[in-house]
């Protein structure tokens, strides 16, 4: 399936008509060089978000370069064609905005949100970066003391720094685009070379690997002839062929540990492997409702059992995806527990917990209401966050460039309301221990 087809609406979501959909309008355009652009105008507020989100990730960087597309995104910020560094930062600030990029495991995004009359303003910065960055030794070197400063501070220096999203991937896969710190070992990220970086720029920064999405105060119009302005000379190169990254389900149960000297408590965070997000949307859908009826307040599943009435944790969370973004990863990911202990807790005792509340719903089924609890709070928080003009833009940036469809923003609350009973007890009857990666932080910092 090519980037920019969908599959057809499943029946079960096509049937839970259109009660819980916005309407937000979206405008769609594709420049000669590739680029897409998605429109989504909106006068509630003189302000605009513009978004520019490229198909590569922490999943794309080749071996003996672990961190690169991170590295790489911090050099998008270093000066341009026509900028000099820092000049970026100064533009959008002096108009009275903010900004901001970020690195996934499947994309990076680069996004501002300004005032509606700083529009033209955002478009040059994007185009002019995305034309030609400067790479330079000197850039390089000093954001890769950067990168290796956040490292330290988020990472190696913080309790629990990379858990789980750094350590529990390795446990779970076994390839290298899965498995592999997206941070990077600064080994790695020394040996990098401008010629490294201009190659990354080539291969992944094309128009045609990008799309950039505009929400907010604007005028459809005026806004195609200043996207054609800015970006309609930028090169014209083709999008790299996207690797796949599946691999086998786990067989057998898999567990490690690590020990966390600044950890002051124990903690253990445990994952599945669900149905491919983009390509079976019926099958994964459940899981994301399933995540919140476990661990979403204090009436959910493991948060009574485990938090209020055993106390064998402190808190515990779940969510779709290592960076819980569920409409926003592709194939592989999964469904992510993470709990911390109180002092001299067991681990091994609350995974047989999580997997007797698991037997329980798949067994006993949902209580009433349960169910509906659940996914009003899970469509209030997705109104919520599109209704944001930044999240707006995001999330129609990465609609397009992962399902070739932005008008799905209108659908997301209908998705989570689409879930069945019966499909969250058999998703929940999927999670067992015997498909299941554990990684636990034994906790050195209480000693």
């Amino acid at each position: 399936m090519s980037a920019t087809q969908v599959p057809p609406l499943p029946t079960s979501l096509a049937a839970a008509g259109p009660a819980l959909a916005t309407s937000y309008p979206v405008e769609r355009l594709t420049l000669a060089n590739g680029l897409r652009v998605v429109l989504a105008p909106d006068r509630s507020a003189p302000v605009v978000a513009v978004a520019v989100v490229y198909d590569v990730g922490i999943r794309s960087e080749p071996p003996g370069r672990t961190g690169f597309a991170h590295l790489f995104e911090h050099l998008m910020f270093q000066g341009s064609e026509n900028l000099e560094k820092l000049a970026h930062f100064r533009h959008v600030q002096g108009s009275g905005g903010t900004f901001n990029g970020s690195t996934h495991f499947d994309y990076t995004d680069y996004f501002e949100i300004l005032p509606a009359r700083a529009l033209e303003r955002a478009l040059f910065l994007e185009a002019d970066r995305m034309r030609a960055p400067v790479l330079t030794e000197a850039n390089l070197r000093n954001q890769v003391d950067v990168v290796k400063e956040e490292i330290r501070v988020n990472v190696l220096n913080r309790p629990y720094g990379g858990f789980p999203w750094l350590k529990l991937p390795p446990v779970m896969f076994d390839t290298f685009p899965n498995a592999h710190d997206g941070y990077g070992s600064f080994a790695d990220l020394e040996s990098a070379t401008v010629p490294d970086a201009a190659e990354f720029f080539e291969t992944y920064y094309a128009a045609g690997n990008a799309v950039l999405s505009i929400a907010g105060d604007l005028d459809p119009d005026r806004a195609r002839a200043m996207v054609e302005r800015h970006f309609g000379d930028v090169p014209a190169r083709p999008a790299p062929a996207r690797p796949d990254f599946a691999e086998p389900d786990l067989t057998a149960q898999r567990r490690s540990s690590y020990e966390d000297k600044l950890a002051p408590l124990p903690a253990v965070a445990a994952a599945w492997r669900v149905p491919d997000p983009i390509r079976d949307l019926a099958g994964y859908l459940p899981y994301v409702v399933l995540a919140e009826v476990l661990t979403d307040g204090d009436a959910s599943r493991l948060v009574e059992r485990l938090v209020l009435r055993d106390r064998t944790v402190t808190s515990v969370g779940g969510y779709l995806g290592f960076m819980g973004e569920p409409f926003a990863v592709r194939d592989p990911t999964a469904l992510v527990l993470q709990a911390h202990l109180p002092p001299g807790g067991s681990v091994p005792a609350v995974l047989d917990t999580i997997d007797q509340e698991l037997d329980r719903l798949a067994t006993d089924g949902l209580a009433p209401g349960e169910l509906a609890r659940t996914q009003a709070r899970m469509v209030t928080h997705l109104l919520r966050d599109t209704d944001a003009m930044i999240g707006r833009g995001l999330t129609l940036a990465v609609l397009e460039l992962q399902r070739g469809d932005p008008g799905l923003i209108n659908e997301l609350p209908r998705w989570v309301a689409s879930v069945t009973a019966d499909q969250l007890v058999a998703a929940a009857a999927t999670l067992r221990a015997d498909r299941r990666a554990a990684v636990e932080v034994v906790a050195e910092g209480a000693k």
